[in-house]
């Protein structure tokens, strides 16, 4: 039996050839550079009138297959799940988070909360501010407060008119955020608060502090930042081909560098609507719980999303298509084992596995390994080259591999059996 660089070395020269090509040659007719471009990629000069590489049917033995490592498979139905993977950040849910602003001018007496990340619950006080402009609000309601008290309500015009400045007064602290509960104690007791108290309105995490005690503050001014973290946002990118199959609803779990092996569940609740041009990715927001606050604003997050693509999809493995860059193909076996190359449409791919939308039938049997070195021989068949233990239909019989020796090999001035 022959050695593996015999049969190298013979395909090499049947290819090349050893001498002068006859005048029937297939190559005979090509001008030099159409020789050099066959001898360096196979068969640009063979073209149909699409501009496509033409590609012809082959056959091998049992032999060649075996040393090739040629497998074949079969075109089958199946589940297919489709993973999609992508880097995330974790962010504070934007509905619940909320500044803390005054809306009257005033001085800092008081800090209730005086540190970043602190935990605070609803309702809970943050600081106490003296207004000036606040205590004259309050004398003002107090005195409507009086007159009110003291009309008649036989005079019908009289009492309306004392109740829209009590009304009135009550207003104008409302709008300075004094809460119905404090306006009431302020009527009960008949006397002015100096301070104003601000307090949480839920329960959260202070994630900003911009305020000392003594300070003076502005109306408008940022006082804090609190977010309820009970939930959490993870905003990744998910490529343009992969947003067929993310939607909102789908699920996903999240992984995260601090807790390794953990997975936690997320749902999709927005798909952003807009496609970033350069990288050619969509935002995409997956809404997590996040009840024993593990997950923190900030962090980085892996994001898997598992995709169905169908229940009963034709798929072969991904490998079995040969992608030229012009179409997809793959090499079709007949009854007399005779390959051929068959155009196919493909769709998603999942795995190890791609999805078949046009161009096979269930239980076809194709090539399902090494199928680029098929390729390349029925390429080189349109020129009228061979590899050792192959032929193309119509084109003579088989070479079987272990019956090539050197002296099987034909003469010329640069190969000398001597």
């Amino acid at each position: 039996m022959t050695r593996p660089y015999l049969h190298v070395l013979a395909a090499a020269v049947l290819i090349t050839g050893c001498g002068g090509e006859s005048q029937d040659s297939p190559m005979a007719g090509m001008t030099a550079e159409e020789h050099a471009r066959m001898q360096a990629g196979g068969t640009r000069g063979a073209m149909d009138s699409a501009g496509q590489t033409l590609r012809q049917s082959v056959q091998l033995s049992a032999a060649t297959e075996r040393a090739l490592g040629i497998t074949y498979t079969t075109v089958r139905r199946e589940s297919l799940t489709r993973s999609i993977r992508t880097v995330g950040r974790i962010e504070a849910p934007e509905p619940k988070v909320a500044d803390i602003t005054p809306k009257i001018d005033g001085f800092v007496e008081h800090l209730a909360v005086s540190y970043t990340g602190e935990a605070v619950r609803r309702g809970q006080p943050l600081l106490t501010l003296y207004s000036p402009m606040l205590v004259a609000a309050q004398e003002e309601l107090l005195t409507a407060k009086r007159l009110a008290d003291r009309v008649d309500r036989s005079s019908e015009e009289a009492w309306r008119n004392a109740q829209a400045m009590l009304d009135a007064a009550r207003r104008r602290l409302a709008y300075w955020d004094i809460s119905p509960d404090q306006i009431a104690a302020i009527e009960e007791k008949g006397q002015v608060t100096k301070t104003l108290t601000l307090a949480a309105p839920f329960a959260g995490i202070v994630l900003e502090k911009d305020v000392f005690e003594g300070q003076q503050v502005m109306a408008g001014m940022r006082l804090y930042r609190i977010a309820d973290l009970s939930t959490v946002w993870v905003n990744g990118d998910v490529f343009e081909q992969d947003l067929q199959f993310v939607r909102v609803g789908s699920q996903a779990h999240i992984e995260v560098a601090a807790y390794p092996g953990v997975h936690i569940m997320g749902q999709v609740s927005f798909v952003y609507p807009t496609v970033e041009e350069l990288s050619r990715t969509n935002r995409v927001r997956v809404t997590v719980p996040n009840r024993d606050l593990r997950l923190k604003p900030g962090m980085f997050a892996t994001v898997y999303f598992d995709a169905p693509i169908g229940p009963n999809v034709l798929t072969v493995p991904t490998e079995a298509v040969v992608v030229t860059g012009e179409r997809n193909l793959v090499f079709v076996r007949d009854t007399t084992g005779t390959l051929s190359p068959r155009e196919v449409v493909v769709g998603a791919r999942a795995g190890n596995r791609v999805q078949l939308l046009r161009g096979l039938e269930e239980g076809e049997t194709i090539v399902a390994s090494a199928n680029f070195l098929v390729d390349a021989e029925s390429r080189l068949g349109v020129t009228g080259g061979s590899m050792p233990g192959m032929q193309h239909t119509g084109h003579g019989s088989v070479i079987e591999p272990d019956t090539i020796s050197p002296d099987t090999l034909p003469p010329s001035s640069e190969h000398r059996h001597d």
